[in-house]
């Protein structure tokens, strides 16, 4: 995905901060967001493992990706490597792709951990990334009838990479910077979500562009939109019965949280039914 960035997230205070004035409760100072820090941690962490290991750090070949984790329509509806559909947000194609991934997941997900809690970004993450991958492996499934029973999936593009899961980062935060709830002047506000927009719309057609002019060209170079589509429709959706965590009950908060993890996790099993009943 490209390299645009929305603006660092300035700190939000947590609603039991005292009576702090909201034109005092944004700070310009990095928080503590333990969440973001594991998922950066784990992507580099299995990046130099991948390294270590001899793939290369410029240009892995499919089997390496492969071997890894990546996601592939063949490996997982005629393998049943369904695994694959959660280890492909942490393997990456070369360290460019994994230093622009992990610069958008840092900026993204330093901001949404207020919102969200730790367990709330973690949850995005996961699930919004799964969807992605699953869009994907629809996709590819049924543009490539003739690869349908390759079981190692040679024959299906390998798909890796964290961004499905930034662009369902992104889908949750337009969503939930939209609140009034939040101890943040209206103008900071405005200025961040429409920040988040600017970066979902211009990689989404940044990505658009490449692939079809890829295409055009007979390049072999391939930019997976369809997990970033799948992530961010489903980012709006887990959004939509929360409310932020801050400026909210917590109890309300929970049951909302609660509420959008398991109706994204229903959604999410019924279309990896659906994949699983498609024909060879």
């Amino acid at each position: 995905m490209g390299s645009y960035s929305p603006t660092p997230a300035p700190e939000i205070l947590p609603p039991d901060a005292g009576s702090v004035p909201p034109t005092q409760a944004v700070r310009r100072s990095r928080p503590s967001a333990p969440a973001t820090y594991l998922l950066v941690g784990i992507n580099c962490a299995v990046f130099l493992a991948m390294v270590v290991h001899g793939v290369s750090a410029g240009s892995p070949t499919t089997d390496q990706l492969m071997q890894w984790g990546a996601d592939n329509a063949g490996a997982v509806l005629n393998g049943g490597q369904w695994w694959r559909i959660v280890s492909a947000m942490f393997v990456h194609v070369g360290i460019l792709h994994l230093a622009t991934n992990m610069w958008c997941l840092w900026n993204l997900s330093l901001l949404a951990e207020p919102l969200l809690g730790s367990t709330g970004v973690v949850a995005a993450y996961i699930l919004t990334g799964a969807a992605g991958n699953l869009l994907s492996t629809f996709v590819n499934w049924m543009s490539f009838p003739d690869a349908r029973g390759s079981v190692g999936g040679v024959l299906f593009p390998a798909g890796a990479g964290a961004s499905g899961a930034v662009f369902g980062l992104a889908g949750v935060l337009i969503v939930l910077l939209k609140s009034q709830r939040l101890p943040v002047p209206p103008l900071e506000l405005k200025k961040l979500r429409k920040s988040v927009i600017y970066f979902a719309a211009i990689n989404l057609v940044i990505g658009f562009t490449i692939s079809f002019g890829a295409a055009a060209a007979g390049s072999g170079l391939r930019i997976d939109n369809m997990a970033h589509l799948g992530g961010f429709s489903s980012g709006l959706l887990f959004a939509a019965p929360l409310v932020p965590r801050l400026g909210s009950p917590r109890r309300l908060f929970n049951v909302r949280l609660r509420f959008a993890v398991v109706g994204l996790v229903g959604l999410l099993v019924l279309f990896g039914f659906y994949l699983a009943q498609l024909p060879g």
